[in-house]
């Protein structure tokens, strides 16, 4: 189903891809548009690499959730590194890329974890009190998004390879 990298000496491993996906702060979800065209959207996450899903927040009515509803399948990319290097005319990159089905957490449990997942991430520091605090204030107007992932894929360039052998 899913096709296989074609420059296979630049994947990074299992678990380099699963650390880009960690750490990473933001990434592009691509949903099937309609008309045919794609439609990518930054937006911000949580990687659950226990269950292997990712977690999302959006509004309970938009663009987003109308493709969703239409169509589950979806790709989510993380950039971790992305150096230009004018005078190579090319850049050092690193990135991961899921791909898997959303659902809109309906259950108030589920829909909870998962956003006290997301923000932990973003502000870690922060007390439980305030965290909980903030979540009920925009509760009401609160929709999840789970990814469940399919298959999930990094790449590096040559340059990055070269520098860690």
């Amino acid at each position: 189903m899913f096709r296989e990298m074609r420059r296979k000496k630049q994947a990074l491993s299992e678990q380099r891809t699963a650390d880009i996906m960690r750490t990473g702060t933001s990434g592009v979800l691509a949903l099937a548009e309609d008309g045919g065209y794609p439609y990518a959207v930054p937006i911000s996450y949580v990687y659950d690499d226990n269950n292997e899903k990712i977690y999302f927040h959006c509004a309970k009515a938009g663009h987003k959730l109308e493709l969703i509803q239409k169509n589950a399948k979806a790709s989510f990319c993380v950039v971790d590194q992305d150096q230009v290097v004018p005078e190579m005319y090319t850049s050092y990159f690193r990135s991961a890329i899921a791909f898997g089905e959303i659902r809109v957490l309906t259950e108030e449990q589920e829909k909870r974890t998962a956003i006290e997942k997301l923000a932990l991430k973003y502000a870690p520091d922060d007390t439980g009190e305030r965290r909980r605090k903030t979540i009920s204030q925009a509760w009401s107007r609160l929709c999840m998004l789970e990814m469940t992932i399919l298959h999930m894929t990094g790449k590096e360039a040559m340059e990055l390879i070269k520098e860690e052998e």
